[in-house]
């Protein structure tokens, strides 16, 4: 997707999801076996569910049909996250405090492209988690994804 659709996109969807009282998380766009896709992740501090996804697709579908922003035909999709969500925003990294995440890089941080521990914050442009009992800062201009780790209580 070019960087001025999907700004424009953002733009029209976040600001009705948000006013809905979800957060906006993120958004795709993209074409997968001919059928093109959009598709919108939400969440809310009480979790997601289907009447949820069903509520902001109804609501994102008519101000998507009157603005009509996208050419052509597309299937709209909007769900949650996952238990694995990834953290954007900077607002994420202070709400998943103290919860396990793994940073990808684009280059090695001590000697991994990919580093698992407790999210401790953001410090000015670097982020921090604790692996084992060592601190690790990683800058954020190296970091290609942060994503929570699920955690399941049997």
């Amino acid at each position: 997707m070019g960087t001025g659709l999907k700004k424009k996109l953002e733009e029209i969807i976040s600001g009705p999801i948000e006013k809905l009282g979800y957060e906006y998380v993120y958004m795709t766009y993209g074409n997968e076996g001919g059928q093109w896709f959009l598709r919108v992740f939400i969440d809310h501090p009480e979790g997601i569910g289907l009447d949820d996804c069903e509520k902001i697709a109804r609501h994102l579908s008519r101000i998507l049909d009157e603005g009509d922003p996208i050419p052509g035909r597309y299937i709209l999709e909007v769900s949650s996250p996952g238990l694995d969500r990834p953290l954007i925003k900077d607002r994420d990294f202070e709400r998943f405090k103290d919860h396990m995440v793994v940073v990808k890089t684009t280059s090695a941080v001590n000697g991994r492209r990919k580093n698992e521990g407790l999210l401790k914050g953001l410090l000015g442009d670097e982020i921090i988690i604790e692996v084992g009992k060592e601190e690790l800062s990683i800058a954020r201009d190296i970091v290609s994804s942060v994503n929570l780790v699920p955690q399941y209580n049997i």
